[in-house]
């Protein structure tokens, strides 16, 4: 089984995260493909990395390689809109042929099957970017009872937020007694961090890198029990 991944050019995280996490499945590999994007900012320049023509130029040169699925991992989505990445799997998918979804459609797939209502979000961004996140969010029906965010615009240092601070973020938040907690930000890897977490909080931490993959299972109807402990997701 092989799986295709669309890959932000400047993040360095997800794809040592996704190979230690597919090194406990004996049959399934995971294949990256590129496409520029070095900051994260409501600018028309920064919005403009996500058109989609490199994304689906990326998607089709994937498609070479005989994928099954292919998952965009990131999370552009969570400020500029769901429906950007519906509309983004429609586009994928209509021109690949192959199944695809996102890092945010996954997340919010597993709130709903979590149950949350109340979420917690746990970022590396910008302010003005964290408040697009919650708003979007918030008109999703959910109520974001506890947020931090690190402040950064570019792309490349979310990978070095040391670990420390992402849980120090994280336990910020869940003093908030959220439903589910999710750190969003495909850069900046929670998916050993939260496992620890969620045994020690008794909430679901949902991470995005663990998140696409199991986005990615999910939509090849894959069993996904050999990553347990990677956190509950896995469960699911």
């Amino acid at each position: 089984m092989r799986i295709g991944m669309l890959t932000p050019s400047s993040n360095t995280a997800l794809e040592p995260a996704t190979y230690g996490m597919l090194a406990h499945l004996a049959d399934v590999r995971a294949h990256f493909a590129r496409f520029p994007v070095t900051e994260i900012a409501l600018s028309p320049k920064a919005l403009g990395q996500f058109d989609t023509a490199p994304i689906l130029q990326a998607a089709e040169l994937l498609s070479h390689a005989k994928v099954d699925a292919i998952a965009w991992n990131g999370t552009s989505a969570s400020w500029l809109g769901f429906d950007r990445d519906r509309q983004l799997v429609d586009l994928i998918e209509a021109t690949t042929r192959i199944s695809a979804t996102t890092a945010i459609l996954a997340i919010n797939t597993l709130l709903a099957r979590l149950g949350a209502t109340r979420i917690g979000l746990v970022t590396p961004y910008r302010s003005d970017v964290q408040a697009r996140i919650v708003d979007n969010y918030t008109r999703a029906g959910f109520a974001c009872v506890g947020e931090r965010h690190a402040g950064l615009q570019d792309n490349f240092s979310f990978c070095a937020v040391p670990l420390a601070d992402i849980e120090a973020m994280t336990l910020a938040v869940a003093a908030e007694k959220p439903d589910a907690i999710a750190v969003v930000c495909t850069n900046m890897d929670a998916t050993t961090l939260a496992p620890r977490l969620e045994a020690r909080l008794d909430i679901p931490v949902i991470d995005s890198i663990a998140a696409t993959l199991w986005g990615a299972l999910d939509r090849l109807h894959q069993p996904k029990d050999g990553l347990s402990e990677f956190g509950r997701i896995f469960a699911l």
